[in-house]
């Protein structure tokens, strides 16, 4: 969220890279499968494989995978007591902590992209103690405020925290959850504290799209959506592909940006600004800068353009 007067900032604290803690959940996931092998190998007598009857080491493994998955395809079973009492005391709880440590990394991949959209935002120019995070998960917290940034620890779908984190003076809010119906709840929260604020949503799917702006948002993206049409297009014009992107990456190479027009510029077209104007903002609608309803700017309108921002060049290795 982005305030318009400046907030108290929170105290920084240290954190570690995603790389490095996903890193760590990937060595703990490995370590329970080698230990869930040794503990199957040593009760392998009291397994039957459906096969030959006989339990390899090989199989011991295969049994480990599917049953720490939870797949389990029923040919390899225990049949003794004591492999029973092991799969039930031993090899279930070292189950949950593999689901766990799996959730827990994409918990940790949806955390950073959301941090991501936020280093946009500081970008474009606003301070990084004009923005607010707002996560129930701790860590992602003291991540976020080790950036400088403000934090509230909490759910966005709940009133309390959001008053917390004083949304109702927000000029922007930017909903980014990994859940299509939690976006709808934190968007309705949003809107009912803050009806003047804008409010960007994102949605993995299209079919919710349309529950986010009737929720309030003022714009809706929608992620696989996005990427499908990103992947259509690479197939057929693969450098425009490498423009989008560029556009997409605030503050270097090529940047989309907007303005109100000047007093001087009401009656011109819209590429007498001196910018490549893309499209025009008109009483609440998007026109693109070739329609024939725009080809003379009125006073109120908007301007979409092109701008050029200059990239940092980086010394090529052996270069004087």
């Amino acid at each position: 969220m982005a305030h318009e007067t400046q907030p108290l900032r929170m105290p920084r604290s240290r954190s570690v890279p995603p790389m490095v803690a996903i890193g760590r959940r990937v060595a703990i996931a490995v370590g329970v499968v080698l230990l869930n092998w040794v503990v199957v190998l040593l009760e392998r007598d009291g397994y039957r494989d459906a096969v030959d009857g006989h339990l390899s080491a090989v199989d011991a493994l295969y049994y480990t995978t599917v049953t720490l998955s939870t797949t389990g395809y029923g040919d390899i079973t225990p049949v003794t007591t004591s492999a029973r009492l092991t799969n039930a005391l031993v090899v279930t709880p070292m189950r949950f902590i593999f689901v766990l440590v799996l959730v827990g990394t994409t918990i940790q991949v949806l955390t950073k992209r959301s941090r991501d959209e936020f280093k946009v935002a500081r970008e474009q120019g606003v301070p990084a103690d004009h923005l607010v995070v707002v996560d129930p998960d701790p860590d992602a917290v003291q991540r976020a405020a080790a950036d400088g940034l403000v934090t509230v620890q909490g759910s966005a779908t709940s009133d309390d925290v959001m008053r917390d984190a004083e949304v109702g003076r927000a000029r922007a809010v930017v909903v980014a959850v990994d859940r299509d119906d939690a976006a709808v709840l934190a968007t309705l929260t949003v809107r009912q504290l803050a009806p003047h604020a804008v409010v960007a949503a994102t949605v993995r799917e299209e079919e919710n799209a349309d529950l986010l702006v009737q929720s309030g948002a003022t714009s809706v993206i929608t992620s696989s959506d996005a990427a499908g049409r990103l992947l259509g297009i690479a197939t057929e014009s693969p450098h425009v592909v490498s423009v989008v992107e560029d556009l997409i990456a605030v503050g270097s190479g090529l940047d989309l940006r907007e303005r109100v027009i000047a007093a001087d510029e009401v009656g011109r077209d819209p590429q007498g600004t001196g910018a490549p104007v893309v499209a025009v903002v008109r009483d609440g609608r998007t026109l693109p800068y070739d329609d024939a309803a725009c080809a003379t700017l009125r006073a109120g309108d908007r301007v979409i353009y092109v701008a050029s921002t200059p990239r940092q060049q980086v010394p090529e290795a052996g270069g004087r």
